[in-house]
């Protein structure tokens, strides 16, 4: 039996109020699905991880997963709200409870979005430590300056989540020790308040509809009172929601998997080709079948993943390799999905092409496959570190 099978349920049937001819039009005009992302807020899902105390469910991290996987298994693209799950894990386990105070409650309400994950830079990409964008103390403020890329939905967001040095690298005293990554902050920067006063915003056009941008930051005032935890200890903040942001990807690649293979098993039941449905031929429904096997245990390791994430522990390895091994499944079960459909699976009406671009995403991010590998030689198997 699933996990929050009436969870699943109540999504499934939201979802089916946006169908595929929904996320066609707005891929062609490369729009955001406000509508799909409304009707999730109101619902209450994407605050399904706030206490109740400040206006949420109070749920588990599972919880998360179940929704952002059944998101991907109906059809549409949780990518367009995801990260105020990702993210929010930052906010409750390192803010202040003034900030949980001021913010919850509006996140949860529906009158505050927390989308935008201020990260990646264009010379560091994910060597995180090399980040070059800086906030230096003036008093009450940090005074912000630099660069971020692929920062998605910050467009549509009102709350940033924002990775900055607040301390140069050489700064220690010497024999200090310090680690490249110390130095580094978390603050919460009100992108309406910034708009057009220290903060631009410019919209990147991928082979997806992903809403994602660069943003520049020019001498943007943010009050020292948005610095979430210690100041230099950001670094850390981030990394703790990392396992959750691993697992909750992961969890949708599961979903998208599941809609290929669903696509690609009813299209070989009812495409006939010489006098016989194609997916009675073992060269048809052998690949279906091998990536129903991949997924299923792609499934598997991301309830290990949350079962250990939720019993307090630090799962690394099983987050990364959740995240790993489910987006290759995904990306297999794309393949495949094509490959059963002919032509069809490249014509926009099926969705396959469309759901292809969007799952071939996570072999790349928010962590690429190879780095997983290296983490994993590194880290589990006590390799040599090769980078």
């Amino acid at each position: 039996m699933e996990l929050y099978a009436d969870i699943r349920e109540a999504v499934a049937k939201l979802c089916a109020r946006f169908p595929g001819e929904y996320w066609r039009d707005l891929d062609r005009r490369m729009e955001y699905p406000t509508a799909f992302v409304t009707a999730l807020t109101e619902a209450g899902y994407l605050s399904i991880l706030i206490p109740e105390e400040y206006g949420g469910a109070g749920l588990p991290l599972s919880a998360a997963a179940a929704v952002l996987e059944e998101i991907q298994r109906a059809g549409c693209n949780g990518g367009a709200c995801h990260a105020q799950m990702y993210t929010m894990g930052t906010v409750l386990r390192h803010g202040s409870p003034e900030q949980k105070s001021r913010y919850l409650p509006a996140i949860a309400a529906g009158a505050l979005r927390l989308q935008a994950f201020g990260v990646t830079e264009p010379t560091s990409g994910t060597d995180t430590s090399a980040l070059r964008t800086t906030a230096r103390r003036d008093g009450a403020h940090f005074v912000v300056n630099g660069q971020k890329i692929w920062t998605s939905r910050a467009e549509h967001s009102d709350l940033m989540l924002l990775l900055a040095r607040t301390t140069p690298q050489n700064a220690g005293p010497p024999g200090a020790g310090m680690k490249r990554s110390d130095g580094l902050s978390v603050l919460i920067v009100d992108m309406r308040a910034a708009l057009g006063h220290g903060l631009t915003i410019r919209p990147i056009r991928t082979m997806m509809n992903h809403a994602t941008t660069e943003v520049f930051f020019d001498n943007l005032r943010v009050p020292a009172e948005n610095l979430i935890g210690e100041e230099g200890k950001g670094f850390r903040y981030i990394l703790s929601g990392m396992n959750a942001e691993r697992i909750l990807i992961a969890a949708e690649c599961v979903g998208d998997a599941k809609w290929f293979i669903e696509k690609a098993r009813s299209y070989a039941k009812e495409r006939q080709v010489f006098g016989r449905p194609i997916g009675q031929n073992q060269g048809v429904q052998f690949p279906i079948a091998r990536t129903y096997a991949d997924m299923r245990a792609a499934e598997l390791m991301v309830r290990e993943a949350l079962r250990l994430y939720e019993a307090g522990g630090n799962p690394g390895p099983e987050a990364n390799m959740a995240k790993m091994l489910a987006a290759d499944a995904s990306f297999a079960a794309a393949n495949v999905c094509i490959q059963t459909h002919g032509g069809f699976g490249f014509a926009e009406e099926y969705d396959v092409e469309r759901k292809f671009r969007e799952t071939r995403l996570y072999q790349v991010a928010p962590i690429s496959t190879n780095l997983i590998l290296s983490y994993l030689a590194e880290h589990v198997l006590d390799l040599p570190r090769s980078y």
